[in-house]
């Protein structure tokens, strides 16, 4: 989520332009970063409500153009001071996410949050966690 100026969460603008023309194809999306064996730690961009978010999984922003972004709480528990960036790289990977018909994939670039940032973060609410569907 955005708070002031800090972001947990980023796109790069190839990685955007991807995104734009799967949202034109397939209406709006969502990712979802488990950390799973299944495909390393990439990012998987499913259509918007094709995905039940876990109640514990973490809402770490919205990248572009209003995407949402969700983490396991287990990945969140291992990077709560990093900052990630979606990016897209040649390739396809052998996960179902929407992106692979394209010959590209969805990668995670990150960085440590700076002093500043984590200061910021510190002082804000915890992000929002999923909501239990189920019930």
């Amino acid at each position: 989520m955005k708070t002031g100026s800090v972001t947990r969460v980023a796109i790069t603008d190839t990685a955007a332009d991807v995104l734009q023309g799967l949202i034109a194809h397939h209406g709006p999306v969502m990712f979802h970063q488990s950390g799973s064996c299944a495909d390393g730690s990439s990012p998987i961009c499913y259509p918007l409500g094709d995905f039940r978010v876990a109640p514990a999984d973490v809402l770490l922003g919205r990248v572009f153009p209003d995407t949402p972004f969700w983490l396991t709480a287990d990945q969140y528990q291992h990077w709560p001071h990093t900052h990630l960036t979606v990016d897209i790289t040649p390739g396809r990977s052998a996960g179902i996410s929407l992106e692979v018909p394209e010959g590209v994939r969805f990668v995670i670039r990150s960085r440590l949050f700076t002093d500043a940032e984590a200061a910021v973060l510190e002082a804000a609410p915890a992000p929002p966690r999923g909501i239990d569907l189920t019930g």
